[in-house]
């Protein structure tokens, strides 16, 4: 099954969460995107992050980030 748009949104945003420390979240300001807004809230749907618009990762949500982060980091090498 190939990457949808709507997950590619998603990865991006569990991209932008620091994994060093559990006390760092996001906010998604209302001028984000509309993708970005409603990628931030289909994540809280599925229970990764803890607010609509952000807030911080849950714990399925931080094993999903560093999943996401390791992927990236492997197809970004040079």
């Amino acid at each position: 099954m190939p990457y949808t748009q709507n997950i590619v949104d998603e990865l991006n945003i569990l991209a932008r969460y620091n994994l060093a420390t559990t006390q760092e979240g996001i906010k998604v300001h209302k001028t984000a995107t509309p993708e970005t807004i409603a990628a931030t809230h289909r994540l809280f749907e599925k229970g990764l992050i803890s607010q609509d618009d952000g807030g911080y990762l849950t714990n399925l949500g931080i094993e999903t980030a560093k999943q996401a982060q390791a992927v990236l980091d492997i197809l970004s090498a040079d």
